[in-house]
């Protein structure tokens, strides 16, 4: 079940959490763990604003030694281990290359940043950093013959919209409820809880734009770049600000060969990654540009892209042009607003601001991917403390869906579904694993041939999967499976995405699901 069928008309329930992204889904699945009922109310889809518009990567944060966050690095790379452990499905590690440029930093700053960054934290799977000799090295090869010599160091990858999905299926399967296409509306605060109102914003069958009420004993803000909004529907004084910075990527042919990643410096003093993307593209990132909510929804700008362009072009033999972009998508950060002028130097890190003059309301400013684990393990803590609840944390344990291999490693475990399943392509298959990990046999339903799982409805999503994002992980549009759930969209011409929006339609419309 998704998680949909409890909490209607005005069930009471411990904790109403606004907002599905990293931070809320974290919040929603902890608390279930410990016992809380809990209800999750998303606006739009999972992941569907900013957890889904990042560059990606499971890291420290490289530069941010630079501004002294030495407290914000250290506990990014401790999650680091924390997220390659309990989901080794959609995380994985990755080497990043750092060439030195001259006239930018110099060798020794270098040095000495990858010496703290390795000792900082404590590594348990990967490799520390090294020196590169780039004329040699395979892989300087991409790079201009002038970056003769960088370094070597680890991060991590991460299917950032498949996180969230994920953390919000098992608070599901803990008991909570998770409505999506469900806006929050307001909320009145009284001495021993909140009469909330949330609407269906789906705009699909009787229930478009039904009203929910809902009477919560606390409440978890945490909705991103709409935070504020959130708290003026509370009625409740803003304690903190956020300030909204954009993001833009843009996304083009593999520019090379290998796994390996590359973080430029740029002449601004900013970094640029350039990232092995979804097999046939490289992934390039990321902007920092004030954004204003009045103009719409977050886009990349002409300027934004050549921007990305003329980084890269600076430092790779290929040229790279707008005219080579095939994708590109925007996320609005909303950054803890700590008075600097320089977007660049806004800190990443969150804070939590509990208001407990009444009913507990706990507003999330801030924070980063990367610890959006700590973040939901130290909210919801406090919420449990100012319920009068005492509740274990739990998560830094516990496998998300997918990520219990049977103690196989990622290899050993595609290896034994290519037995299984020897009509299936060994990409294919990675490509299956990289969403579902573990779950894979559940997903495929112990099929024995093609043909069981269904017609292919483009990019290579059968009937079968479908059924399955949308029973058990709330699709409910075309561009959840398609930009979300997977980027199979990129994979496809625009044709194709509208044969798949046709096929979808017929499907969904049947009510099509899996059995419990």
């Amino acid at each position: 079940m998704d998680g949909e069928a409890a909490g209607h008309g005005s069930d009471p329930v411990d904790l109403l959490v606004i907002g599905g992204g990293a931070n809320g889904a974290g919040i929603a699945r902890d608390a279930s763990g410990r016992g809380l009922s809990v209800l999750l109310a998303e606006r739009g889809d999972l992941a569907g604003a900013t957890s889904s518009s990042s560059s990606k990567l499971i890291h420290g944060g490289l530069r941010y030694l630079e501004q002294y966050e030495f407290r914000l690095v250290r506990e990014a790379l401790a999650e680091r281990e924390v997220l390659l452990r309990l989901a080794p499905h959609i995380a994985w590690p990755m080497r990043f290359v750092l060439p030195r440029v001259p006239g930018m930093r110099p060798a020794w700053m270098l040095r000495a940043g990858l010496f703290l960054y390795d000792h900082l934290a404590r590594r348990v799977t990967l490799p520390g950093s090294e020196s590169l000799d780039l004329r040699r090295h395979p892989w300087g090869a991409p790079l201009k013959p002038e970056l003769s010599r960088g370094f070597a160091y680890s991060d991590a990858w991460v299917e950032d919209a498949r996180l969230v999905v994920l953390n919000a299926r098992d608070a599901a399967a803990r008991g909570a409820t998770v409505l999506v296409r469900t806006e929050f509306v307001s909320a009145r605060r009284g001495a021993d809880g909140w009469d909330c109102v949330l609407r269906d914003v789906s705009g699909r069958g009787a229930a478009g734009g039904a009203e929910r009420r809902v009477r919560a004993r606390a409440i978890a803000n945490a909705a991103g770049p709409w935070v504020m909004q959130a708290l003026a529907e509370t009625g409740v004084a803003a304690p903190d600000r956020v300030r909204l910075v954009r993001g833009s990527h843009i996304v083009v042919p593999r520019l090379y060969e290998g796994q390996q990643a590359y973080i430029l410096q740029n002449d601004d003093r900013r970094v640029v990654f350039v990232i092995p993307y979804e097999q046939d593209f490289t992934l390039i990132g990321t902007t920092d540009v004030p954004h204003d909510p009045a103009s719409g929804p977050p886009r990349c700008t002409p300027e934004e892209a050549a921007y990305l362009c003329r980084a890269v072009s600076r430092q790779f033999r290929r040229e790279v042009t707008p005219g080579d972009i095939v994708w590109t998508y925007s996320g609005v950060r909303p950054l803890h607003d700590s008075g600097e002028a320089n977007p660049s130097e806004v800190t990443r890190d969150y804070v939590l601001k509990l208001d407990r003059a009444g009913a507990p309301l706990l507003s999330v400013f801030g924070g980063k991917i990367t610890t959006f684990r700590r973040l939901a393990e130290d909210a919801v803590g406090q919420l449990c403390h100012a319920l009068g609840e005492t509740r274990p944390a739990w998560t830094a344990t516990a496998p998300l869906p997918g990520g219990d291999l049977g103690g196989r490693t990622p290899q050993g475990f595609v290896a034994e579904a290519a037995r299984r399943y020897p009509f299936l392509e060994e990409a294919r298959l990675w490509r299956l694993f990289r969403c579902y990990g573990g779950e894979l046999d559940a997903v495929l339903g112990g099929a024995r041939d093609a043909a069981a799982l269904g017609r292919e409805l483009g990019g290579g999503i059968t009937e079968r999967e479908l059924e399955w994002m949308v029973a058990r992980e709330w699709v409910r549009v075309p561009d959840d499976a398609l930009w979300r759930r997977t980027k199979r969209g990129l994979h496809m011409s625009e044709g194709e995405r509208e044969a798949f929006a046709e096929a979808f339609a017929a499907r969904v419309g049947t009510g099509a699901a899996l059995p419990d």
